[in-house]
Formats: structure tokens, C-alpha cells, sequence
């Protein structure tokens, strides 16, 4: 990789560990649908024009309903409930939550058929599925159970994105896809908005944590991944999956004071260790074994597609 991959790949990594804390400090005054709206549209009116003016607005809404149904599971639906979770755990909890994506994703390309299960893959999943018990066990209240089965949502979502963008949106430009589907959002969340202005004025911590949710998290955020991908490629770009929670968990616990426990540090491990098992290719099978065989159905493997996840 070089320095400049490097780079890139280092500013996602932190910038899309820092919205938990950001979010968290944000619902302290301001609503979960407000606080999405103004995530959304803040950046709708920076990437819209964007595309457009580079040609990737039309392909996109040539597609608008694929890219409907990815607005809905990527960003209006685990937006929401990732925000309001945050209103009852700890940042540094949930951004671990959320590590358990590529987890989810796996599940979804085996039971789509998309790829093949072995038992390398398998043992990264229960290890990964162990981290989450741990945390769930250790660090949860009975009260908060409802939010942390809304993050299992959430994960899901996130890993129903791309599976959205690589079957139903292929070649459509990822920017395009983006920039409408914030679009989107914000419109869909714009009426709910309305009725949810909060009724003082906001504080300085508020206000500059929801504006760099949407500078910072959301626009510079999805510009810097591009454009780690055309430095990296698809697949190295998709690593920064864990360096997100180890940044969410630094900033919570030096921030927010959030306490880091036992359940916590073996959660992470095996969370990351997990994910890391569980979404690794396939091994090529040695020459003359039977998946070898000129005749031989090859497995589905899921097609390349543009990693327009948002994971925070």
C-alpha cells in the first residue's frame, strides 16, 4: 500500500470511529429522526450536486428503486435506531456492536447462496457471535436489552447495503448511489423532523457535534473512502471494519469516561477475530481435488461491488 493509501486508509479508519461519541453527545438535545435529517440533508446538499455535476446522479436514479430499498436498510432504518440506541449505551459499546457487520454480511451471502461455508468460516462466526454473549452479558443492563437487539438490526441493515449495491445496482456510479440516497432519507425524515425542534437552544458541544456528524462522518467521510478505493481497491478498503471499534472504544473511554471492562476487552477480541475468520476468501482447492474438475460446478462467489456501506 502506498503512503497515500495509507493515508486515506488511516483518516476513514478514525473518522468513522468518531461518530458513536459524536452521537452520543448529540442526542444529549436533539432527537433521533432530527438528528438523522440533519445528518442527511446537510450532506444532500454537498454530494447531490457533486454527482451531478460529475454524471453519476442519472445512472442512479435510472435505478431509484433499487436505490430506494438500499436507502431504507442502509441509512433510514439503522440511522435511526443506531442514534436512539445511543440514548441508553455506551458509544464505546455500541461501535463494538456494530464491528459484528461483516459477521451478519457472511451470513447473508451463505444464505443467499452467494458463497460457501467451511469450517474456518464457521468457527469465525460462533467466535464472533461468543464476543457479542460476552458483551451483552458483562455489560448490559436489563433496561437496555431493547436497544441492543436494535443494533442487531442495525448490523444487518449494514450488511444488506452492499448486498443490495452488488446484485441490484451493479456499474450504477457509488456517488450516485449516495448522494440520492441521502437524498432520500432526508426527505423521507424531513415531516417527522418538523415536529421533533427541539424547544431551547442548543449547546456549543451539540451544535458542533452534529455538525461534524455531517461534515466530518458523512461528507468527508464517503469522499475519502472513494477515494481510498481507487488507491486500495475494493477489498483493502473494506479493513477498515476494524480499526472502527478500536477507535469508537479509545474515544469513549477518554472522552465520555466510558468504563472498559472484562466482557468488553475479551468481547473485542473475539468480535474482531471473529469477523476477521469469518470473511476471509475461500482457499483455492489443491489441483485434482473434484472442485478442480473441468466439470465440476464452481460455487457462486458474490460479485465485486461497490462498498457504499455506511458503518456509522
Amino acid at each position: 500500500m502506498t503512503r497515500r493509501g495509507w493515508a486515506y486508509f488511516i483518516a476513514v479508519g478514525v473518522i468513522w470511529g468518531l461518530p458513536y461519541l459524536l452521537i452520543k453527545v448529540s442526542v444529549r438535545e436533539i432527537s433521533p429522526p432530527l438528528l438523522v435529517f440533519i445528518r442527511t440533508g446537510g450532506a444532500a446538499l454537498v454530494l447531490v450536486p457533486l454527482a451531478a455535476a460529475r454524471g453519476d446522479l442519472i445512472p442512479a436514479l435510472r435505478r431509484w428503486r433499487a436505490v430506494l430499498v438500499y436507502t431504507c436498510v442502509e441509512l433510514a432504518i439503522p440511522w435511526v435506531l443506531l442514534t436512539n440506541a445511543e440514548r441508553h449505551l455506551p458509544s464505546s459499546f455500541t461501535g463494538l456492536m456494530i464491528a459484528a457487520v461483516p459477521l451478519a454480511a457472511a451470513v447473508l451471502a451463505w444464505a443467499t447462496g452467494s458463497d460457501r461455508v467451511d469450517l474456518r468460516r464457521l468457527a469465525g462466526l460462533l467466535l464472533g457471535l461468543a464476543g457479542v454473549g460476552l458483551l451483552v452479558g458483562f455489560e448490559v443492563a436489563g433496561s437496555q436489552l431493547l436497544a441492543v437487539l436494535s443494533l442487531l438490526v442495525v448490523a444487518v441493515g449494514y450488511a444488506s447495503g452492499p448486498w443490495v449495491v452488488a446484485h441490484r445496482l451493479q456499474g450504477v456510479p457509488p456517488l450516485g448511489v449516495v448522494a440520492c440516497s441521502l437524498c432520500f432519507c432526508a426527505l423521507g425524515y424531513a415531516p417527522i423532523a418538523a415536529f421533533a425542534l427541539p424547544d431551547h437552544a442548543l449547546t456549543s458541544p451539540v451544535i458542533a457535534s452534529a455538525v461534524g456528524l455531517t461534515l466530518v462522518c458523512t461528507i468527508v467521510a464517503f469522499l475519502a473512502f472513494f477515494a481510498l478505493i481507487g488507491e486500495v481497491g475494493a477489498l483493502r478498503a473494506t479493513l477498515i471494519t476494524y480499526v472502527n471499534p478500536a477507535v469508537a472504544v479509545v474515544l469513549g473511554v477518554a472522552v465520555l469516561g466510558e468504563k472498559f471492562g472484562v466482557g468488553t476487552a475479551f468481547g473485542f477480541v473475539f468480535i474482531l477475530g471473529g469477523c476477521a475468520l469469518a470473511s476471509r476468501p475461500l482457499r483455492r482447492p489443491p489441483p485434482g481435488s473434484p472442485a478442480r474438475v473441468p466439470h465440476a460446478r464452481p460455487a457462486p462467489v458474490e460479485p465485486a461491488a461497490p462498498p457504499t456501506s455506511a458503518t456509522s
